[in-house]
């Protein structure tokens, strides 16, 4: 009897566990192997330029691994091309690479001095790394050989936004917008995200663009950003009532309805 009862208390413990496990969903982070090449070896035969291009190819195609082969060869043809040692950076700085990264772009500042999207790249590196005085150097210069690009005035913005000088921040990104209205999606799909110290920090910066937008006169985008304020968790979103750039957008209906659904925040 005893016997029996012990095989059914085993029975009944070896199907609970079962179940726990069946139940359970692991949540883990595993180390994958580094992306394999998936090009041929680049010809010794190539020009330069043939080099260059196949590489381009195949940054676009996200192989990395392969562009970077393609580009040191076409680099080590024609070594004083500041544009391929651009793209090299480029590529570096996407497999997150960033001492080599920072290291192609010098090369490509050294070998063209106006080489404005080479002294911004390089602020990016800077910036990546939190040096943040690097970068706003490097940022100036690239604006000012090439002050009609919104990038590089949001890249400033960014800076200055991890540094919490928010006025600069908003001075750097009101001229990006009116630049480019579309220069943040630009840089959602091919571009690096932001360094966002906090949550709040994260709702601030939505806060902000949705006031930039509004006083364009942008409001599709203005509201856009303000239902992300809000989903963030924006503390100061009261402020909406107040604030001088958003008297246009508080006669809109759907201002009126956002405001009374109140998304809740996402939770982190």
């Amino acid at each position: 009897m005893r016997h029996r009862w012990f095989l059914f208390l085993l029975s009944f413990c070896a199907l609970a566990v079962s179940g726990l496990q069946a139940q359970s969903k692991p949540e883990l982070v595993q180390v994958i192997p580094p992306p394999m090449r998936r090009s041929e070896p680049p010809s010794p035969d190539s020009s330069s330029q043939e080099l260059e291009q196949r590489g381009d190819d195949l940054r676009s195609q996200k192989a990395y691994l392969d562009a970077l082969d393609y580009y040191s060869a076409a680099q080590r043809k024609d070594p004083k091309n500041a544009q391929i040692w651009n793209k090299r950076g480029i590529t570096e700085l996407l497999l997150q690479h960033f001492k080599e990264s920072r290291k192609d772009f010098e090369h490509a500042v050294h070998f063209d001095r106006e080489f404005a999207d080479a002294y911004n790249n390089l602020g990016v590196i800077f910036y990546l790394q939190k040096k943040y005085g690097g970068a706003v150097k490097q940022y100036e210069k690239a604006i000012k050989m090439r002050p009609d690009s919104a990038s590089y005035y949001s890249n400033l913005g960014a800076v200055y936004f991890s540094l919490k000088e928010f006025e600069k921040a908003t001075a750097a990104y009101s001229e990006a917008v009116r630049l480019d209205p579309g220069v943040f999606e630009h840089s959602s799909h091919a571009g690096i995200a932001a360094q966002m110290s906090s949550p709040e920090d994260r709702a601030h910066f939505e806060y902000v663009l949705a006031k930039l937008f509004a006083q364009q006169g942008d409001s599709d985008r203005s509201l856009q950003y303000l239902k992300r304020a809000m989903e963030e968790g924006y503390k100061g979103i009261d402020n909406v009532y107040k604030d001088p750039e958003f008297e246009h957008l508080r006669s809109d209906a759907r201002f009126t309805q956002l405001m009374a659904s109140r998304p809740p925040a996402i939770p982190e």
